[in-house]
């Protein structure tokens, strides 16, 4: 059974740094499709960013510029640089994986979130 893992969560002032990291375990250690979601309070879940098995990556307008997904090939360990943090950035946040689909079409393995708080 594959597993993803967060890490990297916590509390930090509007302006500051948090680098989120997810390793997936089980079976299976490839993916066609990874990224990252989140949820505030009272909102819908988002996607935040996706990368596909060949480095392509897209990131949604408001974090643009501001965050940068990436992973290690060898171990499908991903991660995600937020920078310049702000208080709108707030939720928790997911791991996501498919093995083929992309994530317009459904999620095959999610992980258990680790929560983000920005402060002003």
């Amino acid at each position: 059974q594959v597993q993803l893992v967060e890490s990297g969560g916590g509390s930090v002032q509007a302006g500051g740094s948090l680098r989120l990291s997810c390793a997936p375990s089980g079976k299976l250690d490839s993916f066609d499709y990874m990224g990252w979601f989140r949820q505030a309070p009272g909102k819908e879940r988002e996607n935040v960013a996706v990368i596909d098995s060949v480095g392509r990556a897209t990131h949604t307008d408001s974090v643009a510029g501001r965050f940068t997904i990436s992973q290690d090939k060898p171990k499908n360990t991903l991660h995600l640089q937020m920078n310049s943090l702000k208080p709108e950035d707030t939720a928790m946040y997911y791991c996501a994986a498919s093995l083929v689909r992309p994530f317009y079409v459904g999620v095959d393995y999610w992980g258990k979130g680790t929560l983000v708080t920005i402060s002003s």
